[in-house]
């Protein structure tokens, strides 16, 4: 059984960065895709409110984050030409 209505999991995003939720039912929270904010649900209700939310404890990198990573790494001599 879902801890919220399919219909509002589809609308509801996350407060911080906008991204999609997915649904922690043993947790009952609502967990972002993206920042891993997980929000909690009450009594069927969740509560979308930033302050409210749990932070991850390992902050996930969004892709931008990943590609940056990157930059500064060495090229191959093949791969400069």
């Amino acid at each position: 059984m879902s801890l919220i209505k399919s219909e509002l999991l589809e609308i509801l995003v996350c407060p911080a960065d906008k991204a999609d939720l997915v649904e922690l039912k043993k947790e009952e929270k609502l967990e972002c895709t993206k920042c891993g904010r997980k929000y909690p649900v009450r009594d069927g209700i969740p509560v979308m409110l930033i302050d409210e939310a749990e932070m991850p404890k390992n902050p996930r990198k969004n892709k931008n984050e990943m590609e940056d990573t990157h930059i500064d790494q060495e090229l191959p001599p093949e791969v400069k030409d």
